[in-house]
């Protein structure tokens, strides 16, 4: 019985230097998740801009936490996606809000967007003028 009780002493121990260090690994993976979902919204903004030959924009809004997908020259929202449940902060990006995709698939400008998770690690979106997402 008493080893029992050693065995269960010594997993209570290592679950307890252990848990601090779990929950930080999950942090990381779901702001990480966020971020590349973020960055295939993009790569698919980019892509819909070709195959329908017409220019796309993607309207960052930090205040109520969404991407919006509109088209430029008419009216209409094509896609919200909302980033609020995802634990983490998007910076507008450095051109601003607005990011604007080309029949051509190229980018009106270049641009970063910095994603901080909740402990305030940082990762960095970039949209060069060719169109190509980039997430380091």
């Amino acid at each position: 019985m008493s080893e029992v009780l050693v065995v269960l002493a010594v997993i209570g121990l290592v679950a307890g230097l252990a848990g601090p260090s779990f929950i930080g690994m999950i942090t990381r993976i779901e702001a990480r998740s966020a971020a590349s979902e973020i960055a295939s919204e993009l790569r698919l903004v980019r892509q819909l801009a070709m195959a329908r030959r017409e220019r796309l924009r993607v309207v960052f809004d930090g205040l109520s936490r969404t991407i919006t997908l509109q088209r430029a020259d008419a009216e209409g929202v094509l896609d919200v996606y909302r980033y609020s449940d995802n634990g983490i902060i998007v910076d507008e990006p450095s051109a601003g809000p607005n990011l604007l995709f080309h029949p051509t698939g190229r980018s009106a400008t270049a641009t970063t967007i910095v994603i901080r998770d909740k402990q305030g690690r940082v990762m960095k979106l970039t949209v060069s003028l060719t169109g190509r997402v980039a997430l380091s």
